[in-house]
């Protein structure tokens, strides 16, 4: 039931935070609530989620109340160690969290205002299948508090969502959109390219349609094919052809070219936004390297550069708060090399780069480099900063080996 967490030092059974933790409290907090529930297991998904059958020992209307066993711990935990900040995003992530009565997510959200606060004017987010979507159920969560909606799209394209095992119907994304705009919510829609059988023309439907709805964001991801699913094993048997490489890139560029066109600009390599205040703070916040917490099943945790990640199963999940433990099954301190590499990692990725005094000292010769092959803006770097350009992004892993090895 998707990824392995990773290995580390075991966590105590209280949850206490390390009492030497040197919490900076000019560092922005967030909080990712995750619901680990679906209707249907989509053929390469690797996420920490559950269908009906899958539960055993967990009840999906109990959640509500044992996430917010979670918080309420959390709050005593982050008490000991730190002055509480309040939460400048909070994002419901999946899984399907509108599989749950909007009045549950509106309870966990009460749950994460009650223990640390949510800032004036925060990013408050909900990511949905367009099935599960009603007037209801927005006009519900925008009294709550949430501000954005974030609806699972993939595709405009049956043949591609049937390659994806994606249920929803098409047109109720469109119906989707329309109700969280009458809520007066931010909308972004999410793509993924490069499924099994999916030409370039759909994909420039898909693209043209997701513009077409006129949402304040757009994500478009390269299908990854992740060990364990069922797309890895239809591979492995040659039922159907792994993703093409050069296709998926032909694919990113026109995306990028089409988005462009329609008024959006990139500000993360997968993701795109009409202006600088519907970008999603939420993942900036992970990709600058903020601090958050992280609540549910299988869900990771980052405050003062320690990390930490929760047991995977909701039974196992419910069991643990039920005789008043910490869900954490693990946590870690990544030493300062790993630190830079992460940093260069997830800064690169961003719009604005990273400065090119954050390269250590003996990689920064590779700048020049970076810029003969086009990888790198010139203009950017003469002003101090790495940011890359649209070849840069197609090889953004090759550019952070090149500054990090």
């Amino acid at each position: 039931m998707g990824s392995a967490l990773p290995l580390g030092d075991p966590a105590p059974a209280d949850g206490a935070l390390p009492s030497d933790l040197a919490v900076d409290h000019d560092v922005p907090f967030s909080v990712y609530l995750h619901v680990p529930f679906c209707r249907v297991r989509c053929g390469y998904c690797d996420f920490n989620t559950y269908t009906a059958t899958e539960l055993r020992g967990a009840r999906q209307d109990q959640y509500a109340d044992t996430l917010l066993g979670e918080i309420a711990l959390a709050r005593e935990v982050m008490d000991a160690v730190a002055a509480r900040r309040a939460a400048s995003t909070v994002f419901f992530g999946g899984g399907t969290p509108t599989l749950l009565p909007p009045g549950d997510l509106a309870r966990m959200l009460d749950g994460v205002r009650d223990a640390f606060g949510i800032e004036e004017g925060a990013e408050v987010t909900v990511e949905a299948n367009p099935d599960t979507v009603t007037d209801a159920v927005v006009a519900e969560l925008a009294s709550a508090g949430v501000t954005r909606l974030s609806v699972g799209m993939q595709s405009a394209v049956p043949q591609v969502l049937a390659a994806l095992d994606r249920t929803h119907d098409p047109a109720n994304v469109r119906t989707a959109v329309a109700a969280a705009r009458t809520a007066g919510l931010d909308v972004s829609v999410d793509l993924i390219y490069g499924a099994p059988g999916e030409s370039l023309a759909d994909w420039r439907c898909s693209v043209e349609t997701a513009i077409a709805l006129e949402p304040d964001h757009i994500s478009a991801y390269a299908l990854i094919i992740e060990q364990g699913t069922k797309l890895a094993r239809q591979i492995r048997r040659g039922e159907v052809p792994a993703p093409d490489d050069d296709l998926q890139a032909d694919m990113y560029e026109l995306a990028d070219g089409l988005l462009a066109d329609a008024g959006f600009e990139w500000y993360e390599v997968s993701n795109w936004a009409r202006a600088d205040a519907h970008r999603s703070r939420h993942n900036l916040a992970y990709w600058r390297g903020h601090d958050w917490w992280g609540f549910g099943p299988g869900a990771h945790s980052h405050v003062a550069g320690l990390r930490w990640w929760n047991v995977k199963h909701p039974a196992a999940y419910a069991q643990r708060l039920a005789s008043g433990e910490s869900p954490a099954a693990g946590r870690e301190r990544p030493d300062a090399a790993a630190r830079q590499l992460e940093s260069v990692l997830l800064r690169t990725r961003i719009r604005e780069g990273m400065p090119v005094a954050d390269v250590a000292g003996d990689r920064r010769q590779a700048v020049a480099g970076l810029i003969a092959d086009g990888l790198v803006s010139g203009a950017d770097a003469v002003r101090g900063r790495i940011v890359l350009t649209r070849k840069g992004r197609l090889l953004a892993d090759a550019v952070v080996r090149a500054l990090t090895d």
